[in-house]
């Protein structure tokens, strides 16, 4: 029986890019999934770019929210709404290589159900390549507390053998939230080393992001994970320094 993979994706104001993602996913060598498609309320053409290519495609669902709720609570629509097997993300903004469900389903049986692939990094015209991450070979829940290598656009979960976890509703690292929850009940997710995505970066918001991220990194420790004064301090350290080597890398 060929598995069914169920592909979630949050949307707001994405028409500059939408259609190459899109293109991206219904290019993979393997087919059968199903793509939930939820609309933050955009204020652009999103909706009815996604809309021309689902009337031509029935495995494309698209769930036009009525407010605009944030990237969790989107993602946790689709969560929720997955019959698949296996579950993955895709943001508005990025693309998967042809091969990257087939080379994770091929891998999936042999890991404890929980993968992430490497990537490459490109500007949003994806004509300047900026840098790669090659994920580590394997990463345990305090791997992913020091940095996170689990990217939302090559995170790959057996939810047959692991269930659905949701995302914490909040602003930031609501994906690093779910990874945890997940390295919980395992222990470790492992990585592929080929490069099976592109994820864009967006320069003008690099630094002025920088700020809050510190403020919610530190939150997301105390109060999302619950970790004590000194791990979180611990923890918090170690993620400014990758954190840090990863800006300038971009940056340069």
């Amino acid at each position: 029986m060929i598995p069914l993979v169920s592909i979630i994706t949050p949307c707001f104001n994405a028409e500059e890019f939408i259609a190459k993602t899109i293109l991206s996913v219904q290019n993979q060598s393997f087919e059968n999934w199903e793509w939930f498609i939820m609309d933050d309320f955009s204020t652009d053409n999103s909706v009815s770019i996604i809309a021309e290519y689902a009337k031509n495609d029935n495995r494309i669902k698209l769930l036009p929210l009525k407010n605009n709720s944030g990237a969790a609570i989107a993602r946790n629509m689709g969560i929720a709404l997955a019959k698949g097997i296996y579950m993955t993300f895709i943001d508005a903004d990025d693309v998967w290589k042809p091969q990257f469900l087939a080379e994770n389903i091929a891998r999936i049986a042999q890991s404890e159900g929980f993968l992430c692939a490497s990537y490459e990094m490109y500007d949003t015209t994806l004509t300047q390549k900026l840098g790669k991450l090659i994920v580590p070979q394997y990463a345990t829940y305090s791997d992913i507390l020091k940095t996170n290598t689990i990217s939302c656009l090559t995170a790959f979960i057996d939810i047959s053998r692991l269930g659905k976890e949701f995302m914490p509703e909040i602003k930031y690292r609501q994906d690093m939230g779910l990874w945890l929850k997940y390295l919980r009940k395992i222990n470790r997710v492992e990585g592929i080393p080929q490069i099976l995505a592109i994820y864009r970066i967006r320069k003008k918001s690099l630094s002025n992001n920088k700020i809050n991220l510190l403020k919610y990194q530190w939150i997301f420790y105390r109060e999302v994970e619950n970790l004590s004064l000194f791990k979180s301090s611990y923890y918090f350290g170690i993620w400014m320094y990758y954190g840090a080597k990863k800006y300038w890398m971009i940056k340069s």
